[in-house]
């Protein structure tokens, strides 16, 4: 366990970041105004609602309710502890903390066995490499790969390698260095014999290529046979470390290319990826043998909003094409898809094409989602014929019915109605009859196919003015330290009628005694509840004055004392009605009179 982490390290690190620049690794960010927008990282949303605030150094989504400083976001997020995410930050700003820090990448802490099994699949990857491109042993596997169009550049940047045509060397290698056979077995490294519990390597005389998580961790392999040898590749098991349904090849990699051309390309294996790149194309991932999963989709929505999925150009790939550009859809993704002729795969068309026309004529060509749907339904129709006419038209106008835009859906029913000579205007006629009743039928309140990642709260009512008052007040005591000490002073003993709100003033009190000046940030980490922290960040984002006038303070003061009078005068008027009920007069005027004073009072 690592030590723990002085106070003062905590400030220095909280002042040295920038909590723009954290967010933006992980959310696409837009400025507006004096504040920062993008997609919400904790709930599905195509409508940006979360907001970073570089002045106060915190965020708040608008939509989910999530909120809080640097130290918060990264915890929420990633599922780090405090100190965990001191750590990632403290390394990001080069702050040295002094102190005993977890090894692996993500700065979250593992068990014996997982780093075990991290360190291993890390040695092995720079083993295999060294015996690709320095012995003699790799020679033959080097040859195969430069023939096949690969370059020393690719092969260095993907960390390719060679494992030997031996039955126990990677065994043998690593129970040398005390790798525990069992643990190296669960890693898929290594696998064990039934009939007398000897273990043998999982990879012999294969082209290795590494596949990495987030953080750049080697956690599995896919190997290539040189020769006839089946399966043509072999690849790591899922184990603890390995989940293909939450990896993306070349994700570390290609981030900062896919954050500084705002897309991502996504291709179907990684053998394309790496052809993509020697193409010069930088910002392609692929899913691991998968079909992309809501876990890929919450990776991607980090960094970037818009997708072009460029998949084979076969029957399968065209299929898959349009099943991931659906889920993308409905996560509220701009697609664009990337097509290839011939039924090749891109590794493929590189080949025999060349890199320029891959860039130019097939990603630089890509074709809107909608001009993609054209394509797909037609395939399987003679359109000569007028029953496949027909079917055909009828699937593209409720296509275009989905469309939000006004200017889209009018410029693909005029591109309808030239192709197959119709008018206009029966297109349009028959779109808006398809269009209302889809709607009539979404009535039925259907479950939506894409789930969000956090259920969002639904929009709030007018608060009562009591609440709002007191969230106004907070609001200015965050700001000034003098405010708090006043607004103690005005309520006499009394407290907020929000139990929250209370304990956020508690808070407060105990802040301000080690801290002279306001902090929101600091106030932040000050909090142990992650309730009030997503409340004070909510708070912090009101619309309030600079000032605080006496008025406006003694208007708030009043109407956070007043919710107690009428509490009571509500009970007094329940009484009243009991005992007029009884037909007790003289009580029920004495009942009457307090309720009159009480409103005096108000």
């Amino acid at each position: 366990m690592a030590d723990l982490i002085a106070e003062e390290k905590i400030d220095q690190i909280r002042q040295a970041v920038d909590i723009v620049e954290v967010i933006s690794d992980y959310v696409q960010l837009k400025k507006q105004g004096r504040n920062y927008f993008g997609l919400c990282p904790f709930h599905g949303e195509s409508t940006p609602s979360f907001s970073v605030s570089p002045d106060k150094q915190i965020f708040h989504c608008f939509g989910c309710g999530a909120g809080g400083n640097v130290f918060s976001f990264l915890m929420e997020l990633e599922g780090i502890s405090f100190q965990e995410a001191a750590i990632k930050l403290a390394a990001k700003v080069n702050i040295d903390l002094g102190i005993n820090i977890p090894s692996s990448k993500g700065g979250k802490k593992l068990s014996k066995e997982l780093q075990a099994m991290l360190d291993a699949h890390e040695l092995l990857r720079k083993f295999y490499h060294h015996l690709l491109v320095n012995t003699k042993e790799g020679q033959h596997a080097l040859e195969y790969l430069l023939n096949r169009g690969f370059t020393q550049e690719s092969i260095d940047k993907f960390q390719i390698g060679y494992s030997l045509n031996s039955w126990d060397f990677v065994y043998k290698f690593l129970t040398k260095r005390d790798f525990s056979p069992e643990w190296m077995e669960k890693a898929g490294l290594i696998i064990k014999r039934e009939r007398d519990g000897t273990y043998f390597d999982r990879f012999r005389d294969r082209i290795m290529f590494p596949i990495f998580d987030r953080h750049g961790n080697t956690i599995a392999f896919s190997g290539r046979s040189l020769g006839p040898d089946e399966p043509k590749y072999l690849n790591s098991p899922e184990t603890a470390i390995f989940n293909k349904s939450k990896i993306l090849y070349n994700y570390h990699l290609a981030k900062p290319s896919i954050k500084k051309l705002q897309y991502a390309i996504l291709f179907e294996g990684f053998a394309d990826v790496i052809a993509a790149d020697r193409a010069g194309v930088e910002n392609g991932i692929a899913t691991m043998g998968t079909a992309l999963t809501d876990e890929h989709i919450a990776l991607l929505r980090q960094n970037v909003q818009t997708i072009t999925i460029c998949y084979d150009s076969d029957k399968a790939g065209i299929e898959a094409a349009y099943r991931a550009g659906n889920h993308l859809q409905e996560a509220g993704f701009q697609i664009k898809v990337a097509m290839m002729t011939d039924g090749l795969d891109p590794d493929e068309y590189i080949q025999k094409n060349g890199t320029d026309k891959f860039r130019n004529e097939v990603i630089g060509a890509s074709l809107t989602w909608m001009a993609f749907k054209f394509l797909y339904f037609r395939r399987g129709k003679n359109l000569q014929l007028e029953g496949d006419q027909l079917a055909y038209i009828e699937q593209i106008i409720k296509e275009i019915s989905k469309l939000d835009k006004a200017v889209e859906r009018d410029h693909y029913l005029r591109q309808l109605a030239s192709e197959f000579s119709l008018s206009l205007e029966a297109l349009k006629q028959q779109q808006k009859q398809i269009y209302f009743a889809d709607k009539r039928k979404s009535n039925g309140l259907k479950e939506p196919a894409h789930k969000p990642l956090l259920v969002v709260k639904p929009a709030e009512e007018l608060k009562p003015k009591y609440v709002t008052a007191e969230r106004r007040l907070i609001a200015h005591m965050l700001k000034n330290r003098e405010v708090v000490y006043k607004v103690q002073e005005l309520l006499a003993g009394q407290t907020f009628n929000t139990d929250e709100h209370q304990a956020i003033i508690t808070y407060l009190l105990g802040f301000f005694e080690d801290h002279t000046e306001p902090d929101t940030s600091a106030f932040l980490t000050y909090i142990q509840d992650d309730n009030l922290r997503r409340m004070v960040a909510d708070i912090e984002m009101m619309s309030i004055n600079d000032e605080l006038t006496d008025q406006e303070l003694t208007d708030y003061i009043k109407q956070v004392l007043n919710y107690q009078k009428l509490l009571k005068i509500k009970e007094k008027e329940v009484e009243l009605k009991e005992v007029e009920r009884e037909k007790d007069f003289s009580k029920a005027a004495v009942i009457a009179n307090e309720i009159n004073h009480l409103r005096k009072l108000l």
